[in-house]
């Protein structure tokens, strides 16, 4: 076996060291894909009528589309509908503190050198986490709504930046351009929204991370930047 075999071997083999699942306890959506999927994600994100309703425009268009193939590429076919489309902690969603995290989430930070503690925030980076379906924490948020900047939780977007999200959701990628592209927009249960005002630049590199913790879960999250002229 060649050098490059046995590393790819000793990998694979291996136990992911970061776990897989932190064990937390958690709310989900019944398995399956219906519009009352769409309902239940818009509902347990507490979205106004517009945004559900360009969910389910855009479910409505996914029933119209076909899956797409892949050259070169073989995987069992997928079932959308043996697929949990919402899971959260059951914590608080908006905590007023670090301290109020579950210390098994903030554990899982730590292991992937992703800290979320004050004494660590100043290596100027800002992060934004999300577990599942819901964002548990985004760092520096004060210091950079101080020169205009917005960085949150697209569910925090969607509450508390309306005019923004409803002018620029979808206007790179348009619900229609592809079938995941339709299917993201109906059912993205959360992600992170960068606001960067003309003429300001960021005084730091904004970061997010991603984790799928449920099993047979699929997330579908969804970043939206928005980058004036000159910023």
């Amino acid at each position: 076996m060649s050098k490059d075999s046995q590393i790819l071997e000793d990998i694979t083999r291996s136990e992911y060291k970061y776990g897989f699942e932190t064990i937390i306890e958690s709310e989900s959506a019944p398995k399956g894909l219906s519009e009352d999927t769409v309902r239940f994600i818009s509902a347990r994100k507490n979205e106004p009528e517009w945004m559900l309703e360009w969910r389910l425009k855009a479910y409505r268009q996914w029933l119209t589309m076909k899956e797409p193939t892949w050259p070169n590429v073989s995987y069992p076919k997928i079932d959308f509908q043996n697929i949990i489309y919402y899971s959260a902690p059951k914590q608080k969603i908006s905590p007023n503190s670090l301290d109020e995290i579950d210390p098994e989430l903030r554990a899982t930070f730590e292991k992937l050198g992703i800290s979320l503690d004050e004494q660590k925030r100043l290596t100027g980076v800002a992060v934004d986490a999300v577990i599942d379906s819901v964002s548990i924490a985004t760092t520096f948020k004060g210091k950079l709504a101080e020169m205009g900047i917005i960085f949150c939780s697209m569910s925090e977007a969607v509450e508390n930046h309306p005019e923004l999200v409803r002018q620029y959701i979808g206007s790179v990628v348009p619900v229609n351009d592809n079938y995941y592209a339709a299917l993201n927009s109906a059912v993205f249960s959360d992600g992170s929204f960068v606001f960067i005002p003309r003429g300001v630049r960021c005084p730091m590199e904004l970061s997010t991370y991603f984790r799928i913790n449920a099993k047979e879960t699929g997330q579908f999250e969804r970043t939206l930047i928005v980058a004036e002229e000159g910023s």
